[in-house]
């Protein structure tokens, strides 16, 4: 939309509704690679990545997949989370924007 990540999206008759299990793929601003949490996805878009960004979140059902982006400090994805579902995700996120300036 703004050209921050290589990506496109688009509209779809489809709904993607759902609670999520969900493990970071790789390090972001809101969690550590590893990280497992929880969370909910409600959505009628796909996005289809370009070269760049990274996959934010693994995601095992419905069907095993990944979700989301990371590319430097931004983080972006589909999936909802609470910050009791993601304890510390508001402190890391703090810590990343201090960093960055």
């Amino acid at each position: 939309m703004c050209g921050v990540l290589d990506a496109r999206a688009r509209m779809t008759e489809r709904l993607t509704l759902g609670y999520r299990e969900a493990v970071a793929v790789g390090d972001s601003a809101i969690a550590a690679a590893g990280t497992r949490t929880r969370g909910h996805e409600f959505h009628r878009t796909v996005i289809e990545p370009g070269a760049g960004p990274d996959p934010a979140w693994g995601l095992r059902q419905p069907r095993a997949r990944v979700e989301g982006f990371v590319r430097g400090t931004v983080h972006a994805s589909y999936l909802h989370t609470h910050p009791a579902g993601l304890p510390g995700a508001a402190a890391r996120f703090v810590a990343r924007a201090a960093e960055a300036g």
